[in-house]
């Protein structure tokens, strides 16, 4: 145990201790209850990384476990705090309705409960309004013994489930950064096959086509035999080593898709949610109905109350017998919902809803209808044919890809790097190793907007509001690119941030001209913090062999690799740069902080600007 009396998380007897004391401990009230569950999910958040960490496989499987058993556990202690409520129900009655009502709230969920006492068949719904959640239920529930419970929680828990259940090979492209070793030529790739789930051996020649195919992408295209020469020079050796590491160290320090990144795809008969390509956003919104536990009668000053063992018990809708006699009965409509979008997300696009199945441990799309979105109330309402816990949630690449994007010195170990994506325009401001994020959106980005943060940070805090312009090794099979290689694109991107503190760089359309091998962007020395003049601008072409100066400009008609009669042909950028450049500028490159340099770095490697514009 810790000085604080917290178990250590990456000793399995602690936490095993910590899990039998805390489900033993008979609090029911919800104040201490909440709290109780707030220092569990600190908990929760240390033993994901130490999962996301371990590379052992039985430690794997301990943290897993551990996993799974403190998230089951903070679910069944809000279920006894609901139970502890609705056994007092009638004591609470709203004079108005005639019913009990409730909503409790903390920083990390809220809790809306009705109790219907009065069971008055006319009733069609109710609405809460100081959060701005609702519900619609049919006759047959209105006259019924029923509470329905609307327990939002910010975190989501369902969906790492989903991600450690379903685990599913996934390709990635050789145009990933993350891709870096090579492949000895007698090995196989085991692939998973849907149909019969055997595993069946692609030989290394069919792997090796596959990738050179992927590499061409869908505008800029490569030959397989410049990828090869470039592989075997030892330059590639050195730098697709340095690209592995980068990458590795963003992904793993990130929390878009984990350290299982192999997830259920979205099948089109059964809508199953890929979690790749979709986010779920804002939290779980858990829906259900339970029976009414027997409430207290008073008799002589007595309270009479009937206790039962079973707990908390589920209405099963639609499959419960109900007692009424009418054809009705026959009948079970879909029950409604509604929730005001959460104010700590952003969503660039109408939300998509998805329902939990419990049985499968996955996301679906199917089986929810009347979908409706209020976007100046920020509300969204929709119908399922049962209680089931939903999510809000929206496309992953959403804001891919860039429609500009410029990183702009601001002095000595200080720049901004502007993107214009294709839903919402951001601006990060980057001062030694801490970055700043700036939007002209206030909605869902006020916990994080203004905030200096270290880059990975910022990346998990972006993604989880939803603001997403960060790429992985899957991003281009649901984003067109411009099919660059990732070795010249990751040594672009080394020599930006070295130049940082006194270059301008920004985007070019002719980069999506030249080809794969190459890169094209704009550059300039600027050495205050005011915007670039247009005229500054310069346009350079970047290869793996040579760097040079174009002679066409941005404005030109047509592309021309032809060089600047005024300028030389150089082996890096930085030397191509450094030809143009004054002495002071020169001199703040040198003096340019070795944190400030792997800040700029790691954003774009993380972003890839050249590759996704």
């Amino acid at each position: 145990m810790r000085c604080d009396g917290a178990p250590d998380p990456a000793v399995q007897q602690d936490i095993n201790t910590y899990i039998s004391l805390w489900r033993d401990d008979p609090e029911v009230n919800v104040t201490a209850v909440l709290k109780q569950c707030n220092l569990a999910l600190q908990l929760v958040d240390e033993v994901e990384g130490l999962f996301k960490d371990a590379t052992d496989p039985q430690e794997n499987q301990q943290y897993k476990e551990a996993l799974i058993n403190l998230q089951e556990l903070i679910h069944f202690k809000h279920h006894l705090t609901t139970e502890d409520i609705l056994k007092r129900a009638s004591s609470n009655i709203d004079t108005e309705t005639g019913n009990m009502q409730t909503v409790i709230r903390d920083d990390q969920v809220t809790v809306c409960l009705w109790a219907n006492i009065k069971k008055n068949p006319r009733f069609k719904g109710l609405n809460f309004e100081e959060v701005g959640f609702g519900f619609e239920i049919p006759k047959q529930l209105a006259v019924s013994d029923v509470a329905v419970r609307i327990l939002h929680t910010h975190y989501d828990h369902l969906s790492m489930l989903a991600r450690m259940t379903h685990l599913r090979i996934q390709t990635a492209s050789r145009r990933s950064l993350a891709g870096g070793e090579e492949v000895p030529e007698d090995s196989v790739e085991q692939v998973e096959t849907k149909e019969n789930g055997k595993v069946e051996e692609e030989p290394q020649q069919q792997r090796v086509e596959e990738e050179v195919q992927s590499i061409q992408g869908l505008e800029g295209r490569k030959s397989a035999t410049s990828l090869q020469s470039r592989k075997n020079s030892p330059l590639a050796e050195v730098q697709e080593s340095n690209i592995q590491t980068q990458m590795e160290a963003l992904e793993a320090e990130g929390d878009l898709i984990g350290s299982s990144v192999q997830l259920p795809l979205m099948n089109q008969a059964v809508h199953v949610v890929d979690l790749i390509q979709f986010t779920p956003l804002g939290g779980v919104f858990y829906y259900d109905v339970f029976h009414l536990p027997p409430q207290a009668l008073q008799v002589n000053g007595w309270e009479i109350r009937q206790f039962l063992n079973a707990g908390l018990q589920t209405f099963h809708y639609p499959t419960e017998k109900f007692d009424f006699g009418s054809s009705d009965a026959l009948i079970c409509p879909p029950i409604g919902a509604s929730v005001i979008l959460p104010d700590f997300v952003v969503f660039l696009e109408t939300p998509q809803v998805a329902r939990w199945d419990a049985a499968e441990k996955q996301w679906r799309m199917d089986g929810i209808t009347d979908v409706s979105y209020d976007e100046a109330e920020a509300k969204i309402s929709f119908k399922m044919d049962s209680f089931q816990a939903f999510v809000l949630m929206q496309k992953t690449y959403a804001n891919l890809p860039f429609q500009s994007w410029e990183l702009r010195p601001l002095g000595q170990d200080a720049a901004i790097f502007m993107v214009n994506g294709a839903l919402i325009d951001l601006s990060i401001t980057i001062q030694d190793n801490q970055c700043l994020l700036q939007s002209e959106r206030d909605r869902g980005l006020s916990h994080i907007v203004g905030k200096w943060m270290n880059v990975s940070a910022l990346q998990k805090a972006m993604i989880n509001a939803g603001v997403n312009i960060f790429v992985n090794q899957y991003t281009d099979n649901y984003v067109s690119t411009c099919g660059k290689d990732p070795l010249t694109e990751h040594a672009a991107y080394e020599q930006m941030a070295l130049f940082a503190s006194a270059c301008a760089f920004s985007r070019s359309k002719w980069n999506s001209k030249c080809g794969a091998e190459h890169l094209v962007m704009q550059a300039c020395e600027h050495l205050d913090s005011a915007p670039v003049p247009e005229d500054s601008w310069s346009l350079y072409l970047l290869g793996a062999q040579r760097s040079q100066k174009l002679e066409i400009t941005e404005e030109s008609e047509d592309f021309s690799s032809d060089h600047h009669p005024s300028s030389e042909f150089h082996s890096t950028f930085i030397h191509m740069l450094q030809d143009s450049m004054s002495p002071g500028g020169v001199a703040r490159t040198r003096e340019s902080h070795h944190l400030f340099v792997d800040t700029v770095q790691s954003l774009l490697c993380a972003t890839r600007p050249l590759m996704y514009s």
